[in-house]
């Protein structure tokens, strides 16, 4: 399983701490006891009980799912369970004592009975409350229940059999499966409550909460909260209900279709067909018969007279993607159907009346494209008559969380995977990342990860974009609890150490993997993690190299 000090990661300039992919916080325990007495006087002792001890759950069950995660390395399911007493230490919540264990992953039985000293939450009470007698270990509780939960995957409840807080010399904890307590009032703490409910309700007003609810969400296919996204679709909606020319600006990627397609599907017209056609990707030669219709012999291989995109279009909107690409002969014939609301099919003599709204869009800068002679300025001001543009995803990162639980829906369908969103440090990348390709780049990565994250687990930051990112300065702590912190001037001598003694890639890279499978103890996962790449990369280059893999 290796030592859990190894899973923890500190990075003073961002301001982060990592245990392995979750985001962890170094709080003042006073300041947190501080919160646990208020919660006290505020809600009362059962409801701060219940409280508190599921805000525990919630931290054991992703302490639990680490250890799952960890599990399977060569050890004993028991060694590797015993993770969850390390890391609760680790965290500084309390030192835990095995006394007895006993599980069976495979029938869900489990037993356990463990010691506890140092329990901060122990501390705390006393201090602010004396001595009473009930137990008050309850963050710590739960920690311990939503962890083995997590491990064995079903409900597992620990109670307190012991307390220094009811003046007993030390704290002792049983766990077993939690309708073996039959205990329905003590289970009730583990059951979500509906007090935030009641105090929303009370204190801030319901409407008030609906009303910003509602402009959070926005619009059921179009997300987003961010001032720049607001603004776009606000000059959208005021569009919507009108049969103007519409000209979406933005970046290739931004969702200009989306943007496009919400428009019709709300507007008078949305009965009506939605034609779109991207002028990039078709043929210079064949953008006139595409637009504007073709007659049967206009030309060679024009055996059968076909209606063009304007035809098809009549009674709805015609999306023209990418108009900026259009060539100049089918920008003049663009403008006069435009003008006149007709066209002509190529070989015909006659007009045909259409009725059809234009949507056009493009990612280039129609000034500079008039400026060099490649846009008509008489079409760009008939196309110019309602300009909206789309902000890139760079400037709206604010949106993303929402954009990624819509994607994880839809590819969790799809796929028929569930998964349990994106790790806190899968989400730092995601943030941090420029997304150059916008929203489309955004979803791609996501299905990406869909299918490469495992079932009913989360999405690391692994499984986005290939190799990880190099971290940047990041300290470890050591077996003496001091932080060593590592400097990203130290890869710059180590490259120069490399390049003086003729050093070659292949022979660094072997001689790494070797070295951190001797420091790992022959433990790939954790060998790996030193090595800053996921087990079955490390697993593929030793085999690769002919190197043994445990």
């Amino acid at each position: 399983m290796g030592d859990p000090l190894s899973l923890l990661r500190f990075s003073a300039a961002s301001g982060h701490i990592w245990l392995d992919e979750q985001r962890m916080l170094l709080l003042h325990a006073r300041a947190l006891a501080a919160l646990r007495k208020e919660l006290f006087d505020s809600l009362g002792v059962e409801r701060a009980r219940g409280l508190l001890v599921r805000m525990g759950f919630a931290s054991g069950r992703h302490d639990g799912e680490l250890a799952v995660k960890q599990r399977g390395s060569g050890k004993s399911n028991e060694e590797a369970f015993l993770l969850g007493p390390q890391l609760h230490a680790l965290e500084g919540a309390v030192s835990v004592e095995k006394v007895a264990l006993e599980m069976d992953l495979a029938t869900g039985h489990f037993f356990g009975d463990f010691l506890w000293t140092n329990s901060w939450e122990d501390e705390a009470n006393i201090a602010d409350f004396g001595f009473g007698e009930e137990p008050a270990c309850w963050t710590q509780i739960g920690y311990a229940s939503g962890y083995t939960s997590a491990f064995m995957g079903r409900l597992v409840v620990f109670k307190e059999m012991e307390c220094r807080s009811q003046g007993d010399s030390r704290c002792r904890i049983i766990g077993q499966p939690a309708e073996a307590w039959r205990d329905e009032a003590y289970l009730s703490y583990f059951r979500p409550q509906v007090i935030g409910q009641q105090l929303i309700d009370y204190s801030i007003g319901l409407e008030q909460l609906r009303a910003v609810q509602a402009r959070r969400q926005y619009d059921r296919k179009l997300i987003g909260v961010s001032p720049g996204f607001r603004a776009a679709f606000e000059l959208l909606r005021s569009a919507a209900g009108s049969a103007i020319t519409v000209l979406l600006l933005g970046e290739t990627g931004v969702g200009k279709e989306m943007f496009a397609r919400w428009l019709h599907e709300n507007g008078p017209r949305a009965g009506g067909p939605f034609i779109a056609v991207n002028c990039a990707a078709i043929p210079h030669e064949l953008i006139e018969a595409e637009l504007f219709g073709v007659e049967k012999g206009a030309y060679t291989g024009a055996q059968l007279a076909r209606a063009g995109r304007f035809e098809r279009a009549s009674g709805g909107t015609l999306f023209l993607d990418e108009v900026g690409d259009l060539p100049l002969a089918a920008q003049v014939k663009l403008l006069r159907a435009l003008q006149t609301a007709e066209v002509e099919r190529l070989g015909s003599e006659h007009a045909t009346k259409i009725d059809v709204r234009i949507v056009a869009a493009t990612n280039v800068d129609l000034q500079q494209a008039m400026q060099a002679g490649r846009f008509r300025s008489d079409l760009f001001y008939r196309l110019n008559t309602f300009p909206i543009t789309i902000p890139p995803l760079r400037e709206r990162t604010t949106d993303i969380p929402a954009l990624i639980e819509r994607f994880l829906e839809k590819y969790g369908e799809l796929y028929n995977k569930k998964l349990r969103g994106l790790t806190d440090k899968a989400m730092r990348q995601v943030l941090s990342h420029a997304w150059p390709g916008n929203i489309r780049e955004l979803e791609n990565v996501i299905e990406r990860a869909v299918l490469l994250a495992p079932a009913n687990g989360p999405i690391e930051a692994c499984h986005l974009f290939g190799e990880p990112a190099l971290r940047a300065s990041e300290g470890s702590l050591d077996a003496k609890g001091r932080v060593t912190e590592v400097h990203p001037d130290a890869l710059g001598r180590l490259c120069d150490e490399a390049f003086e003694h003729h050093i070659d890639l292949e022979s660094l890279e072997r001689r790494m993997m070797q070295a951190a499978m001797q420091r790992a103890k022959g433990n790939l996962s954790q060998a790996a993690r030193l090595l800053g790449i996921t087990r079955p990369q490390l697993a593929y280059r030793l085999k690769k190299e002919g190197l043994p893999t445990g």
